[in-house]
């Protein structure tokens, strides 16, 4: 960029932020986070302005057309053809114009603003029995502008048709800046009635070029502007990728939703068996019906079991048919119906499913699968780029058949899956994108698959719009002269190229600007990273984009996103930054990055990602050893010296913990607090009068033995919850050792990325706990951070040798006796419970076997969906970060608990969790061996 164009650029960004409500970041962070989303592309923009009233988006379109600076629309992010990418201004609709306007039953329609999330949308209509029928699988995030955008079908696109067959009315505002009311009656306006001209001027071309399909999204929707399809300029609009217009608000047509659903899962011997099926089902009236293959599950269960794989019927091949009733029974009379037709007539093995924790078990699956895909079985990397094509349904198994052909010739890999009640099929492919040779091949293969579904009457698109991944590919599936249309009717709307170039008309090329071709820095790193074959490179390339992440709703990822709500904060766009780190082009400054370790600061490196990403994304790691390797050789913060070395100083005090109590509670208190970097909301520890090895006597009778891990909060701050654990498990008829000397898992050196320290300390505890290892002797961990660094932490600082085992070795309580002691009982507790699930045991271990251990002792529990508590270890101790943690605890959690009945356990197995409810809501939190004790001799009476 010359000085010139600088000087012209920072004119342009001064009279933009001037001009707007709203917000303009044009700073490394928002270009790096938003110069990616869920495809393969890659543009740096020159800015993102996130728009607070229609009047900013008019005042943004002002300023880039008299700047000559392209514009690109973006809600979540989530599409996979890179249309919410560009070079000049990205307007991010999410974050302000995000409001349902209106909900009117009788009409059965809603206004909306282009930013507000399907969710919110359905959730708004659903106390009125409506709902918005097309539902792409990202519909917690997804927007509706961006489905406007790109036509988006969703799984019920067979009941309800795609958003083009559910958008009444478009308010719009066009490249020069005219707003437009575009519905049933038409504006008097130049454009609308040019528009039509070329309609009537290519009657005849329009009614036969274009191919009848459900799942028809390439290209403009010209045919809509027909007489006999009503010049219907709405739906000629919709899936225009932002190059037309900008969208102001929507009205969209809403359905009846069916009171109850049953679940039909038919399984074949493979997804082409399953294909070849779908015309038996599809006159039986079902909402949905999706297919996969055994390759998805095998992909699945890689990563961790699933609990939905045990509710499949035989087969390696399935199809999800869901029907609706008007009550259960009716719903399940129907699926009963589906199922003993698609068993007769197809020869399938069929499941009926009518509880609905099941089935969104079951669809969990699908809705993971776009993620799940990204890795083949072995770990290899798999890509977008022929991700959602469609042909009729009746062609789909011999389509699939012909694909699977084409993916063999080439020597790729692909897992199929998708819409196939529309014929529409998703698919990721291991392409070598990072390679030259591989982007040759990415080239010829999507020619040739693009020649494969024109040549079975099908679209090169059914979801997902073309953008930059299939517009150069639209040769293929339309002639010259309607090729020829679509710039004439772009050129209508947008004359001077303003409203995303590149995509659609005058596309770029498809295998440009690749995320994957540019400079990958050889930076040093500590961890194994054993996922990614040793190369943090390839573990930043793990985020695709889908945006699980930015999700609000429900589930621990990501906690500080859910309070921020800004990109920069979400696990996408952390990853994007550290992307670009490895790149080294907008982030230039390497580990020694302020805008990364900035984004990284919120990250309460709860692990959550490490689950609940589709892909398994772990920031708590890239945190680590980001952290590590930014302060190397470096001044640290203070917090990283008294809370990361927190197991030495409790053991140091532990000598005197009623002097080190007196002084941590009394004046001196803020002084400590000041100079070691703790936040001065937060009341300092009270450490115990006796620790719990202090205490523990051990009681030798020949028994079977196991080892319970004295961790530094059990021992040191909670020694109760330990003794209380020794009385379960000699309840449960072992002997209880404890490693023979002080030891401890390195969590708090690992979360202030203090490695080298965490690995000696680590290697030590290992020596120690190798005769036990060794014997096959079990461990039983009380602290779920704890044995979260047992069973994955432990792997990214050492090889499987190096650890003798201690990942399979080392248990929760529950998990520990429901092995182990399977037929054991405990007293009756009976009582009503409500538990926060530590985030490292949702993330690492989970707690299916805490939920089956409290019902067999009588406790009726529910386990909170409020994510992490918020204070996460250090997080919500540091200086900085109080707001963020209590705000977190706040969402969910404060309320549930406040709201329970006094005579309602509060079960936390974490001590922070502990902590924090305690110091937010004054309610005393249970560890579940406090529970299983209550009834033992000695047992705990809390």
């Amino acid at each position: 960029m010359t000085a010139v164009a600088e000087e012209r650029v920072g004119q342009f960004l001064a009279e933009l932020a001037a001009a707007l409500d709203g917000e303009v970041e044009s700073g490394t962070t928002a270009r790096a986070v938003y110069s990616m989303d869920a495809s393969n592309y890659r543009h740096v923009p020159v800015a993102v302005v996130f728009p607070s009233t229609v009047e900013d988006l008019v005042a943004t379109v002002r300023l880039c057309r008299e700047f000559g600076v392209p514009v690109t629309a973006r809600g979540a992010g989530t599409g996979i053809g890179g249309q919410a990418l560009g070079e000049g201004v990205v307007i991010d609709y999410s974050r302000h114009l995000n409001r349902v306007l209106e909900i009117d039953p009788e009409a059965r329609t809603a206004r909306v603003q282009p930013g507000v999330v399907l969710d919110a949308l359905r959730a708004a209509a659903a106390p009125h029995g409506l709902t918005f029928g097309p539902d792409p699988s990202t519909h917690s995030r997804c927007t509706i502008g961006g489905m406007v955008g790109n036509d988006a079908c969703g799984s019920h696109s067979v009941a309800w048709g795609r958003t083009a067959d559910n958008v009444v009315a478009l308010d719009v505002l066009t490249a020069d800046g005219t707003r437009l009311a575009v519905g049933p009656s038409l504006p008097d306006d130049p454009r609308v009635a040019a528009s039509k001209q070329l309609a009537l001027d290519n009657l005849a071309l329009l009614r036969t070029a274009f191919p009848p399909l459900p799942r028809r999204v390439s290209g403009y929707a010209l045919d809509q502007l027909l007489p006999e399809n009503g010049t219907n300029l709405v739906r000629a609009l919709v899936g225009t990728e932002g190059t037309c217009v900008l969208l102001t608000e929507i009205t969209v047509r809403l359905v009846p939703a069916p009171a109850a659903r049953a679940l039909v899962v038919a399984g074949y011997a493979d997804d082409i068996a399953a294909a070849d099926a779908v015309p038996s089902v599809l006159p039986l009236g079902p909402l949905t019906v999706e297919g996969m293959g055994r390759d998805l599950i095998d992909s699945l269960l890689v990563r961790r079991p699933h609990p939905a794989v045990d509710l499949l019927p035989e087969g390696r091949g399935w199809l999800f048919v869901e029907v609706g009733g008007a009550d259960p029974e009716q719903a399940a009379e129907r699926a009963a119906e589906v199922a003993a037709v698609l068993a007769r007539d197809t020869g399938a093995a069929t499941v009926v499913e009518t509880r609905p924790a099941d089935q969104r078990l079951l669809w969990s699956v699908r809705e993971a699968a776009a993620g799940i895909v990204t890795r083949m079985p072995d770990g290899s990397e798999a890509w977008p780029g022929w991700e959602d094509s469609a042909v009729p349904p009746e062609n789909l198994g011999a389509y699939l058949r012909d694909f699977r052909a084409l993916l063999t010739k080439y020597g790729l890999r692909g897992v199929p899956y998708g819409h196939f009640g529309e014929g529409c099929v998703h698919v990721r492919i291991d392409f070598a994108l990072t390679t030259g040779e591989g982007r040759r091949q990415f080239r010829a293969f999507l020619e040739d698959a693009a020649d494969l579904v024109v040549a079975h009457g099908g679209s090169l698109s059914g979801e997902h719009g073309d953008g930059q991944a299939r517009a150069e590919l639209l040769s293929r599936m339309y002639p010259p002269e309607i090729l020829a249309l679509f710039e004439r009717f772009k050129g209508i709307w947008d004359p001077d190229d303003l409203l995303n170039p590149g995509n659609l008309v005058r596309p770029r090329r498809l295998d440009a600007d690749l995320r994957f071709d540019g400079p990958v820095r050889s930076l040093p790193i500590t961890l194994k990273y054993p996922h990614d074959g040793g190369s943090l490179a390839t573990a930043t390339r793990r985020c695709v984009g889908v945006g699980a992440c930015v999700d609000t709703s429900s589930g621990v990822m990501c906690p500080s996103y859910m309070v921020t709500g800004r990109e920069e904060h979400s696990t996408r766009g952390r990853s994007h930054l550290l992307f670009e780190m490895m790149r080294g082009e907008t982030v230039t400054d390497g580990w020694r990055s302020t805008e990364v370790l900035e984004a990284l600061d919120l990250c309460l490196a709860c692990k959550g990602c490490l689950s609940d990403c589709p892909v398994n994304v772990d920031m708590a790691s890239y945190k680590a050893e980001f952290l590590h390797q930014h302060y190397a050789g470096r001044l640290r913060p203070a917090s990283h010296y008294t809370l990361g070395f927190l197991p030495l100083l409790a053991r140091l005090a532990s000598g005197t913990p009623r002097l080190v109590n007196r002084v941590l509670g009394g004046r001196l208190a803020g002084v400590v607090k000041k100079a070691g970097g703790i936040t001065p909301e937060r009341s300092l520890p009270r450490f115990a009068p006796r620790t719990f090895r202090r205490g523990f006597a051990a009681r030798d009778r020949g028994r079977p033995k196991v080892v319970l891990w004295p961790d530094t909060f059990t021992n040191f701050l909670s020694p109760e919850v330990g003794h209380d654990a020794v009385r379960v498990l000699e309840h449960a008829g072992f002997d209880v050792v404890l490693p023979s000397s002080s030891v401890c898992c390195g969590l708090t050196w690992i979360s202030t990325g203090q490695l080298g320290v965490a690995r000696r300390v680590l290697r030590r505890t290992l020596r120690v706990l190798r005769p036990h290892l060794e014997a096959g002797t079990p461990v039983v961990g009380l602290e779920p951070s704890c044995l979260a660094v047992f069973r994955h932490d432990a792997r990214e600082l050492f090889d499987e040798a190096e650890l003798h085992g201690l990942p399979g070795q080392a248990f929760t309580l529950a998990e520990f006796l429901e092995r182990y002691a399977p037929d054991v009982s405990f007293p009756e507790v009976e009582a009503s419970a409500i538990t926060q699930q530590h985030c490292h045991q949702h993330a690492v271990m989970g707690n299916a076997a805490d939920e089956r251990l409290l019902r067999k002792v009588g406790v009726t529990n529910r386990t909170l969906d409020s994510g992490c508590c918020g204070l996460a270890g250090n997080f919500g101790v540091e200086k900085g970060h109080y707001e963020v943690s209590v705000a977190a605890a706040n969402r969910v959690l404060v309320p549930e608990v406040t709201a329970a009945s006094p005579d309602t356990l509060v079960l936390a197995d974490g001590f922070s969790c502990r902590t924090q409810i305690d110091d937010l809501t004054g309610r005393q939190a249970l560890h579940l061996a406090q529970v299983l004790a209550r009834g033992l001799p000695g047992g705990s009476r809390t």
